[in-house]
């Protein structure tokens, strides 16, 4: 039986449009930094920022777990 191990990690990403386009950038920059190997993003929490009355940012926390690089 194979066993597995996944690294989790939380992030906030923001748009200025919509809470989907903020999950979307949370995970990619997730995939250029992170890891290549993301296997699940749950949103966690989903925000605006306001100024003057006005929604400014659309912010969602989103939890990602990804398979870590084995060493060689």
């Amino acid at each position: 039986m194979s066993t597995s191990v996944y690294n989790v990690v939380e992030l906030i990403g923001s748009s200025p449009t919509s809470w989907e386009e903020a999950a979307a950038n949370a995970v990619q920059q997730a995939a250029t930094g992170i890891s290549q190997d993301i296997r699940i993003a749950e949103v966690i929490e989903q925000d605006v920022l306001i100024d003057a009355t006005q929604i400014v940012a659309y912010r969602a926390k989103v939890r990602l777990s990804y398979k870590p690089a084995v060493a060689p």
